[in-house]
């Protein structure tokens, strides 16, 4: 299982050392971000492959996450956010059927096989209310090539495809936070899939 690349503590202290680099704070360059997540809209939303915490700083107080990488989990709570293991997931307070409105799923696909991503999203969707909505996130050609634990491209099309396959009905696709043509150059861009339960 391609999972096991981003299991360790040396991954998470990869993300974590990337992710608050100095100048980065200083820049604020997640703003952008920041604000992207926050127009979507998602509401009560469940984190799903919440690394170290960076969508649910983004989400405030909305969100709860979970990530199969303890160590991850440990820098999310350490943070101040709700987040749970993929071991505690089945027994903790959060796992309730239909509890949230959205599922979040940010830089998470392109780190499995098309398989093993319908299993990590069936395993989740019950938790999702009825007509609540997936946003998938993937990085573009030059994101996707700077991480050596990316298991497979995921654009638009495998993006749908994954969605048809889980039943679920595509309402937005977007190039964020440019368009199109600069994911080969700037590694920052993202794919952005927006679907919903019927």
């Amino acid at each position: 299982m391609a999972g096991h690349l981003t299991a360790g503590a040396d991954y998470a202290e990869r993300l974590t050392r990337v992710q608050e680099a100095g100048w980065k704070r200083l820049l604020d360059v997640q703003a952008p971000y920041r604000w992207h997540v926050r127009s979507l809209r998602l509401g009560r939303t469940l984190d799903v492959g919440c690394g170290i915490g960076r969508n649910l700083a983004h989400l405030r107080g909305e969100a709860v996450g979970v990530d199969h990488n303890p160590a991850m989990v440990a820098a999310s709570r350490a943070r101040g956010f709700r987040a749970w293991t993929t071991a505690e997931w089945a027994s903790c307070p959060d796992a309730v059927p239909g509890a949230f409105d959205s599922l979040l799923v940010a830089h998470v696909v392109e780190h499995m096989t098309e398989e093993e991503a319908l299993g990590v999203l069936s395993t989740y969707l019950p938790f999702l209310r009825p007509g609540g909505r997936v946003a998938l996130v993937t990085p573009q050609e030059r994101g996707y090539a700077t991480d050596a634990t990316h298991v497979r491209f995921v654009s638009f099309a495998e993006l749908r495809t994954l969605c048809e396959r889980l039943g679920l009905a595509v309402e937005m696709e977007r190039s964020f936070p440019f368009p199109r043509a600069v994911g080969r150059i700037f590694p920052y861009n993202e794919f952005v899939t927006v679907a919903r339960l019927p």
